[in-house]
């Protein structure tokens, strides 16, 4: 494994870890200050939301790169089923203008958070069905931006309304199913750390399909599923013996925090926060 005990430049800061990706949360800093403040500290690159960057995607990504860092990603699409997801023509217009936006800000990545059960279904089996065929219309668009789509399979909790796609399994199998050079899969701490067949998953996925790697940790005494995740080091999760499989696997790439912490770290100095960030990724992970 790689050793980050000297070295944290390959640690990425998603913003939704200072609380900004949610109305009413965080400190309310710019972007500016959030690149500045992550270029001070020595992290390698940033991953920005949506409702952050606006109409300003082509000058946030210049600002980034002139401050010395890499825009690692970009989240996210629009969720492509469920009962936000109705309407078709419209969940498609968005996912186009994600990737253009991504591609714009000069992200190499962007990520998918699918949504849930899709309405007159039941189970998940034919909502991943119908989020394979979107995907698969939109890949060409996006591989012709330069810009690739990571299925993010995320905690079975939220399999009702956020993510009908909740294992690596089922998410390497839409990449085989999709077959798409573009799209692949991202692997959150928060949501698979209970996953035994993680490592085995990982290798069948290969290094050429594992497009972002995701840190915090789990709570044991969680309050709130989507927002109390925990600081990492703070929790139950083996980060360590995760990040081997990660990397047994062939990653490479950024490491990526992002924590919803909506009573705790979002409520703290962000210096504070990205402070411990660089504390615990040198030592905890």
């Amino acid at each position: 494994m790689r050793d980050f005990s000297s070295d944290h430049s390959a640690l990425a800061l998603n913003t939704a870890s200072l609380g900004h990706n949610l109305e009413g949360h965080g400190a309310g800093w710019t972007s500016e200050q959030v690149i500045d403040a992550c270029a001070e500290r020595g992290f390698g690159s940033i991953v920005f939301w949506r409702r952050e960057i606006g109409e300003r995607a082509v000058k946030i990504g210049e600002r980034v790169r002139s401050a010395g860092l890499t825009v690692a990603g970009l989240c996210r699409t629009p969720f492509l089923v469920g009962t936000q997801a109705t309407d078709v023509e419209s969940v498609m217009d968005d996912f186009k203008r994600s990737i253009d936006m991504a591609a714009a800000l000069g992200a190499p990545v962007l990520t998918i958070v699918v949504g849930g059960v899709h309405p007159g279904t039941k189970g998940v089996a034919e909502s991943l069905k119908i989020v394979a065929d979107r995907v698969a219309e939109a890949a060409p668009c996006a591989q012709a931006s330069g810009v690739k789509l990571a299925l993010e399979p995320l905690n079975p909790v939220y399999a009702g309304n956020r993510s009908c796609l909740t294992t690596l399994r089922d998410a390497v199998d839409l990449c085989d199913r999709i077959a798409a050079p573009n799209v692949g899969i991202a692997v959150d701490v928060y949501h698979v750390w209970w996953d035994t067949e993680l490592e085995r998953q990982l290798k069948r996925a290969g290094a050429e399909r594992i497009y972002g790697y995701h840190l915090c940790d789990w709570l044991a005494e969680t309050n709130d599923v989507l927002l109390d995740r925990g600081m990492m080091g703070d929790g139950v999760a083996d980060l360590k013996a995760i990040r081997s499989f990660v990397e047994g696997a062939g990653y490479r790439g950024p490491c990526e925090v992002e924590i919803f912490s909506a009573n705790d770290w979002w409520k703290r100095d962000p210096g504070e926060v990205l402070d411990v960030m660089v504390e615990r990724f040198r030592n905890c992970c």
